[in-house]
C-alpha cells in the first residue's frame, strides 16, 4: 500500500515533474498505471505484446505507451526508459524476462527500481539483481484480505516497517464524544494520532483535547501489535 492511498493525502497535488515507466502491462502494470495516470503523474507503459500497448493507450491509461523487448538494453535506451525516476518491472509472470529487465535499468541507473515477484526465490532474485523494492501481488492482497476480515475498522494501512504502521481507521462508538487524551492512546497503545477528520477535511496533528465523532476517520502511527489491539 501507498500512503497517497490514505484519503487526507488522496487528494495532494502530485509533483508532476516524477515519472514514471511500467514495463509489462498485464493485469499488474495496467494498473498500476491507470493508477498512477488518474493521479496526474506522466507515465510510460511498454510491453513486448503489441496489442497490449494500444489497448493503453485506446483506453487512455497512460500519457504514452510503446512495444519493445525490455531484455534488449539499447530498446529501453531508445525509448527513455533509463531518464525516468522510477521504472516497474511488472513483467512477474516470466522469470528470466524479468531479472533481465530489472538488471538492464539498475545497471543504467535508474535510482527507483520496483519488480514484481510471483513467488518468494523470484523476490531474491529480484533482490540480487539490484531492485530496490519487490513486490508480491497475491501476498500482499491475502494480507490485506485477512485484516479487512478481522478489523473491518481499518480502512487503510501503510506498513513502515516489520513492526510499524500507519493505519486510517473509522472511530469505534466506544471513542464517540471521548478526547484524544481521554482515550489514552498514546499511555495505553503507544499510538499517536496524525489527522482526525470527515470526508475530504482533515485536522493534522490534532489537539490531546479534540473529542471524537460517530464518524470520524483518524489517521494513527504506532507498533502494528498496538494498533491490532484498537477496539475496532
Amino acid at each position: 500500500m501507498n500512503l497517497s492511498s490514505l484519503s487526507f493525502l488522496r487528494n495532494r497535488t502530485p509533483n508532476n515533474r516524477h515519472q514514471f515507466a511500467v514495463i509489462g502491462l498485464g493485469r499488474f502494470g495496467r494498473a498500476v498505471c491507470e493508477t498512477l495516470h488518474k493521479a496526474g503523474y506522466e507515465v510510460l507503459g511498454t510491453d513486448v505484446d503489441e496489442k497490449r500497448v494500444s489497448e493503453i493507450l485506446n483506453s487512455e491509461l497512460a500519457a504514452h505507451a510503446v512495444e519493445l523487448d525490455s531484455t534488449d538494453p539499447f530498446a529501453l535506451k531508445e525509448a527513455g526508459i533509463f531518464e525516468f525516476d522510477t521504472v516497474i518491472v511488472a513483467i512477474g509472470n516470466y522469470l528470466q524476462e524479468s531479472i533481465i529487465t530489472t538488471l538492464n535499468v539498475k545497471e543504467a541507473g535508474v535510482p527507483n527500481v520496483i519488480a514484481k515477484a510471483s513467488s518468494d526465490v523470484h523476490a531474491k532474485l529480484l533482490r540480487r539483481v539490484g531492485a530496490d523494492r519487490v513486490v508480491l501481488p497475491e501476498h500482499e492482497a491475502g494480507c490485506v484480505l485477512a485484516r479487512s476480515l478481522t478489523k473491518p475498522g481499518i480502512l487503510d494501512r501503510f506498513d513502515l516497517d516489520p513492526e510499524h504502521s500507519v493505519v486510517e481507521i473509522t472511530a469505534p462508538e466506544s471513542f464517540h464524544n471521548k478526547t484524544i487524551a481521554e482515550l489514552k492512546l498514546r499511555g495505553q497503545y503507544g499510538l499517536n494520532v496524525l489527522a482526525i477528520g470527515q470526508s475530504q477535511k482533515f485536522d493534522i496533528n490534532p489537539s490531546p483535547e479534540r473529542r471524537l465523532q460517530k464518524g470520524d476517520m483518524l489517521v494513527v502511527i504506532g507498533n502494528t501489535a498496538d494498533i491490532d489491539r484498537l477496539p475496532l
